[in-house]
């Protein structure tokens, strides 16, 4: 039976280590490319994204709903919120966007008057994004 050795030996092919450790330079360098990438695309996408905490709200009447919350946000970007009101069943009675000014504090907060068609059993931050 014959190797692989003994054809290589027979045909004159040689491995060569330069070669191998070229093949996983590459494949290094590959791998580093990609996580660095990675590792920027998550930076840059955290960095520039708004959070809001809800800290509570109150039903003022059959036609409004204060709600408190608190966003954090990218210094120095503006910031727009949509406030939602919603029933005891779940449907939304109440709608409200509000946008804030660029401010070089990182976590603020707000309390916003959300006008409602009935009445609201709660009060809420929908979503907040830079504009």
């Amino acid at each position: 039976m014959t190797t692989h050795a003994q054809l290589d030996d027979r045909y004159g092919r040689t491995r060569s280590p330069r070669r191998r450790v070229l093949g996983w330079s590459v494949v290094g360098v590959l791998a580093l490319g990609a996580i660095g990438y990675l590792g920027w695309t998550t930076v840059a996408s955290s960095a520039a994204s708004v959070t809001a905490t809800d800290t509570g709200f109150t039903v003022e009447s059959d036609r409004s709903v204060t709600a408190t919350f608190q966003i954090t946000a990218p210094l120095d970007q503006p910031v727009a919120c949509a406030l939602e009101a919603r029933d005891e069943d779940h449907g939304t009675v109440g709608w409200r966007v509000v946008e804030y000014p660029a401010s070089e504090e990182h976590s603020r907060a707000f309390t916003e008057t959300i006008p409602t068609l009935s009445l609201a059993t709660t009060g809420f931050v929908n979503a907040c994004w830079v504009p």
